[in-house]
């Protein structure tokens, strides 16, 4: 690991900031129960809803212009990642349909939450916007140095995301890229404008992830379940669209701008993990650390198919590689990419 752990003993806060500028945007959508909370909220008072909009910005170069057609797949550029809430409250989600990978990551009390990483098109709303964990760490190392927006961390983690290899962009860094909206109860209700975030650089997802024809060797499939201890994801294959429909917990994961959610490749990518050494909240609860670093069994599902694979990465800084049992390359199907980080 290329950061040092943190220790039980340090004291334990939640980060508090103000936004200093207030946006008014226009689109209402479903309010929901506010669901389990591990951080304070750390936007001052809400303004209207977040923007509902399919447009942004398609972005393809180190400068972060604006292309001047279709977005074309580069390997290095500017990089985005959002902390995204996923409970019950907080759905449906916004921005997600211009994602170009999206991870799922274990949390405290069984629950998930995701990182969305952006590099071809920046949508002009993203949310809800949660806090930092340490899993994040480590997994976006392989970005270069992303910009990283998160809604706060508790105070033991400021420190690492401060030394860690990250473009900070957290309302205390950046408040005018945040509103919250009247449309949802808090903490599920803050969102960003990624057009006002200072940019990262780095490897694109389509530098660090490997992406080709399908090999031999794959087993027809049409549902994948995968399930964790208060969250269960499906995916269903569809010829027609030539892509994974995505559920969760029985219901259509949707995105404002997008509908139902999609994924050309889903991994499932087994991991070992390792309680937080300090609590996330006031009830106790201890965060599982996913380790992306090192090596494990993995399922990639793609063109209607499921292989058995195996994931590598040796440092933080090295791309995440999947091999066929046999040890060949496994390159995943051109277009969304969910990789869910599961404990196992």
């Amino acid at each position: 690991m290329w950061r040092p752990r943190c220790l039980p003993w340090l004291l334990v806060g939640v980060v508090l900031t103000g936004c200093t500028a207030l946006v008014s945007c226009t689109l209402s959508s479903p309010a929901g129960p506010a669901g389990p909370a591990s951080e304070s909220p750390t936007v001052g008072p809400p303004t209207s809803s977040p923007a509902d909009s399919a447009g942004g910005t398609p972005v393809d170069s180190a400068d972060g212009s604006p292309a001047a057609s279709q977005p074309v797949w580069a390997t290095s550029g500017p990089v985005l990642a959002v902390k995204i809430d996923n409970v019950d409250g907080a759905r449906p989600a916004t921005g997600l349909g211009s994602a170009d990978v999206i991870y799922v990551e274990p949390v405290e009390a069984g629950l998930t939450r995701i990182v969305a990483v952006f590099a071809t098109h920046l949508p002009a709303v993203v949310g809800p916007v949660r806090s930092a964990r340490e899993t994040d760490l480590d997994l976006l190392a392989q970005y270069g140095r992303p910009t990283f927006a998160y809604s706060g961390a508790v105070s033991v983690m400021l420190p690492l995301l401060q030394s860690a290899p990250l473009v900070n962009a957290s309302p205390a860094e950046v408040p005018r890229a945040y509103f919250r909206s009247f449309s949802r109860n808090a903490p599920h209700n803050l969102y960003v404008h990624p057009g006002e975030l200072p940019l990262g650089t780095g490897p694109t997802p389509q530098g660090v992830l490997e992406f080709g024809a399908a090999p031999d060797g794959g087993t027809p499939t049409t549902v994948e379940d995968v399930r964790y201890p208060d969250a269960s994801y499906e995916f269903r294959w569809s010829a027609q669209t030539a892509a994974w429909s995505i559920w969760m917990d029985g219901t259509p994961y949707l995105s404002t701008e997008a509908g139902q959610l999609a994924a050309a490749t889903v991994v499932v990518q087994r991991v070992p993990t390792s309680p937080e050494p300090f609590a996330e909240d006031s009830s106790g609860a201890l965060t599982p650390i996913a380790e992306s670093v090192g090596s494990g069994p993995a399922t990639v599902l793609r063109d209607g198919q499921s292989f058995e694979a195996t994931w590598s990465r040796p440092t933080p800084q090295s791309p995440t590689q999947f091999t066929t049992s046999s040890g060949e390359p496994l390159p995943l199907a051109a277009g969304p990419v969910w990789v869910l980080l599961l404990p196992g």
